[in-house]
């Protein structure tokens, strides 16, 4: 379940406490307080057969008493009653319950959910501090204080920290749409509060507490469903928790959970901080400076200390100050002393009146490029704070989307920071906090533009020969060994288009050795192959630069030595000889992948070698990657300036990283098998890569593959080739690269058909907008498009159809849209009959969809493809419902 019933949680027209109780200090006496005092205009009603009346209303015995079913039950009962009242309620037609019982154990927590299931019935629980809905007066919590009605929504696993968000927002005025306690989540979790939060009206912004992740794939898809629409800034818990695990390769070494957790933030496009006080920064950021899209930072100040820190502190968090250019400078010097510091910061200089502080301030609000302006001051005894706010207060007002307000002190500016307050001005206690919410915002509107940033559309790469991999794994499962071998690790890489050196392996023994490095030509490298060694660098089993006969003679007999003095159990069982890759402008490189206990395979690039794990320079990323999102990940690591070219080093080929990176992604879809990936060094450089060293660990327990993917990679398996009025047609699912030719696509069609398609006329879509159509989440959504390539490779979209599903997998709406200039040919019902293929193999219920009346030829399709007209809607005059009932397909 999902957002089934989330609206009689969160938005109840009646509710009921099991529990309620006259006992001061108990629970369900503190609930009952709550709900009565806060306004709520539905029924409330009092359940316990230990009382007849409380506050002078009727207390009812047990659930079948009450006078109708409550839309919310809140229950504050013993945890050996939870199960049997949830059975109880969810038969006489309640639908959500909030169990702040704590203490189940896991049985009755089970037995609480299995009485939920066949009535839908939502619990939010156990163990919690409930929620509140300010709007609605509902406060169905044993909180200390009631919220104020905003447009904020906090969702938390911790009920202590929502009482003290609830203090810190009270005391700064500042509003929630919703705020909820998890508690245990047995049932409802953060995916399904995003996602129900994600389309409520009434809520502007979203802020999460969150100590685990339970549901990664549903999570995510949540997220960044939700980030799409509105800002979304997560607190998490435990970054020195698990701490990173050790592992036999680098890459499992190096990526914890964490960082993990980091990456899943930023893929989904919201912003993580890293403590309750940044989390409270960010909330009186997004209540006041929602708007803003400033870059640069300018600061205004009476004090050259408060400023100076200022600009510290922006130099630490990497904002940009701006720089006054000659036109603002003149405007200044007018209206300022001599002795100003004809700079940024704006140093108003401490005797500065009233008259000083708006004529500044309106010159630089009447500037756009001065982008948000920093107000700082310092209380002095030659005017007062007050009189100063009162008079810059219009000036705010009109700009407060710009403005952050820092009032430096305590009581002597208590009176000033209200003023800001109250018009709308964002208000931080110290310099440093004021730049890092801008920071954060920027970091936010960063992890935004990274949400809709399409790759490039390049031409198709070669498919990878995964049955050859597959059965390379499959011989080293065979065989017991849970490392690939040298010739199978570079077999797999080879399989997916990775380069690496000409290799051969030979038995232990020199002359066989000899002759391989002669077959293979001078220099070559040699390394000890081992199965009990993962590290060779570690045991000296690896010699570089070998030139001749005797070196290779030489190097094997030595090699043996130190690994018999290293590692006397080990068991040698040959060596590589590798073609010598001298490319003396290379960096070295890492990439690598490993399982991460909740969000599944995830990658790893940074900068490679021995000293790897001293380095510490490494990123993150979840697949699947495309090139751009591959970039990203290089461009979050320092070798990536290295990578861009130096002194005389030309820049390296960030094509073929990418590639890599993408390539390795596909590995982990494709093959369940891999647990961990590690290729160190992979080289880099203007010619491209070359993997020189890489290790591979299998378990025939699959821990990877595409299914844990936290996100579904795209679906390949629903590409097929169709011939269509003598053509030959690919239809397969979009992707992000089709973002130029689905611009294409629309241009192409008639004002009209867009008209009946979307029920407006526009010509040209926003760049927003069509990265939400060709970006989607397969997970909940799919689009099919009929695509046809030119003679010259050309590729073009003829039509499209899309589904987009709602969170419970229940009901899907369709539409589909033919090129102005091929209809009538059989192309949407190509495209229709495919998508309910697709429907059905989804085990969707059904698929719905509106209609134009006017709309003669697509009524036409879908009644020819078994759509009926959908009798439970309300008729409409100019609109036609549409459903069609899907049976499951047999398994």
């Amino acid at each position: 379940m999902t957002i089934r019933n989330l609206d009689r949680l969160l938005a109840p027209r009646s509710v009921a406490v099991f529990g309620a109780s006259p006992r001061v200090g108990s629970v369900g006496a503190t609930v009952w307080r709550n709900l009565r005092g806060g306004g709520f205009s539905g029924a409330l009603h009092a359940v316990n057969p230990k009382h007849r009346t409380l506050d002078g209303q009727p207390v009812f015995a047990r659930a079948a008493d009450l006078p109708a079913a409550p839309d919310l039950a809140v229950i504050c009962t013993p945890p050996a009653t939870v199960a049997a009242l949830v059975a109880e309620l969810g038969a006489t037609g309640t639908r959500a319950a909030i169990v702040m019982t704590a203490g189940l154990d896991a049985a009755q927590k089970q037995a609480t959910l299995d009485a939920a299931r066949p009535h839908l019935l939502r619990v939010l629980g156990p163990n919690c501090l409930g929620l509140m809905t300010p709007r609605l007066g509902l406060n169905a919590s044993f909180a200390h204080i009631d919220a104020l009605a905003g447009e904020i929504a906090f969702v938390s696993q911790s009920g202590a920290l929502v009482t003290a968000m609830l203090d810190w927002a009270t005391s700064r005025r500042i509003g929630f749409s919703h705020l909820v306690s998890l508690g245990e989540s047995a049932d409802v979790d953060f995916g399904d509060l995003l996602d129900y939060l994600a389309s409520d009206a009434g809520t502007r912004a979203i802020l999460l507490y969150i100590e685990s992740v339970k549901a990664p794939r549903k999570f995510m898809s949540a997220a960044r469903a939700a980030a799409r629409n509105k800002p979304v800034i997560v607190v998490k818990a435990g970054r020195a928790g698990q701490g990173m695990q050790a592992a036999a390769s680098h890459s499992g070494a190096l990526a914890g959970s964490d960082i993990v957790f980091d990456a899943a933030i930023r893929r989904a496009g919201m912003l993580r901080v890293d403590t309750m006080q940044e989390l409270f920064l960010a909330a009186e950021t997004l209540a006041r400076l929602r708007g803003n899209q400033s870059e640069v930072l300018t600061i205004i100040t009476n004090g050259g200390g408060g400023g100076v820190m200022a600009a510290d502190a922006a130099a630490r968090s990497g904002v940009a100050l701006y720089e006054p250019d000659a036109a603002l400078l003149a405007r200044l010097d007018a209206v300022l002393p001599a002795t100003w510091s004809h700079g940024n910061p704006v140093d108003l200089i401490g005797d500065a009146p009233v008259a000083r502080y708006t004529a500044a301030l309106a010159a630089l609000l009447a500037e756009p490029r001065s982008g948000a302006v920093l107000f700082m001051h310092a209380p002095t005894a030659i005017v007062a704070s007050a009189d100063i706010a009162r008079a810059c207060a219009p000036l705010v007002a009109a700009a407060r989307d710009r403005v952050l307000g820092c009032w430096l002190g305590d009581a002597s500016v208590a009176e000033a920071r209200l003023i800001f307050r109250q018009a709308g001005i964002a208000d931080y206690a110290t310099p440093e906090d004021a730049v890092r919410a801008f920071s954060m915002l920027l970091t936010y509107r960063r992890n935004q533009a990274q949400l809709i940033e399409a790759p490039a559309a390049r031409p198709p790469r070669a498919a990878p020969d995964v049955e050859a991999a597959r059965a390379l794994i499959a011989a080293a499962l065979t065989e017991g060994r849970q490392w690939l071998d040298e010739a199978q690790v570079k077999g797999v890489l080879q399989a997916y288009g990775i380069p690496v050196p000409h290799s051969l392996t030979v038995a232990a023994d020199e002359g066989a050795a000899v002759a391989a490095a002669r077959t293979i030509g001078y220099p070559v490298a040699l390394k000890i192959v081992s199965p009990d060694i993962t590290h060779k660098s570690d045991v000296g089993g690896v010699r570089l630069a070998l030139r001749s006969d005797a070196d290779v003679a030489e190097a094997l007999r030595s090699m043996q030595e130190r690994v018999r003095a290293a590692r006397p159990e080990a068991r040698v069982v040959g060596f590589a000889v590798q073609a010598m890759v001298e490319r003396a402008h290379a960096e070295e490189l890492i990439v690598g992948a490993s399982i991460d206990s909740v969000f599944g395979p995830v990658l790893l690039f940074g900068q490679g070698g021995v000293a790897v794990e001293v380095i510490g320079d490494r990123a993150v990323a979840l697949p699947p990657l495309n090139e751009t999102l591959a970039r990203e990940l290089v461009s979050r690591t320092r070798v990536a300036k290295l990578l861009g070219g130096y002194r005389d080093r030309p820049p390296a080929r960030l094509d073929a990283v990418a590639d890599v990176l993408t390539a390795v992604s596909c590995m982990l879809a494709d093959l369940p098998e891999l647990a961990e990936i590690d290729l160190n060094p992979l080289l880099a450089d203007a010619d491209g890569v070359i993997a020189l060293d890489a290790r591979m660990r299998v378990s025939p327990a699959r821990p990877g593959g595409a299914e844990r993917f936290a996100i579904r990679p795209y679906p390949d398996q629903w590409i097929e080739t169709v011939s269509w009025q003598g053509e030959t047609l690919s239809l397969r699912p979009i992707r992000p690269e089709d973002e130029a030719q689905h611009r294409a696509f629309i241009e192409r069609l008639d004002a009209e058909d867009i008209r009946m398609r979307v029920f407006y006329t526009r010509r040209e879509l926003p760049r927003s907008e069509l990265a939400r159509l060709t970006q989607i989440d397969y997970a909940r959504e799919m689009a099919f498009i009929a695509e046809r390539t030119g003679a010259g490779g050309e590729r073009e979209t003829l039509g499209t159809v899309r589904a987009v599903s709602d969170p419970d997998n229940v009901e899907a709406e369709f539409a589909v849209i033919v090129r102005s200039d091929l209809k009538g040919r059989g192309l949407g019902r190509l495209l229709l009959d495919k998508l309910v293929r697709y429907a059905r193999g989804q085990g969707l219920e059904r698929l719905v969809g509106m209609v134009l009346r006017e709309n003669a030829g697509m009524l036409a399709l879908a009644l020819r493809c078994g759509f009926l007209l959908d009798e439970s809607k309300p008729p409409e005059s100019d609109v036609v419902h549409l459903v069609l009932p899907l049976e499951k397909e047999a398994s």
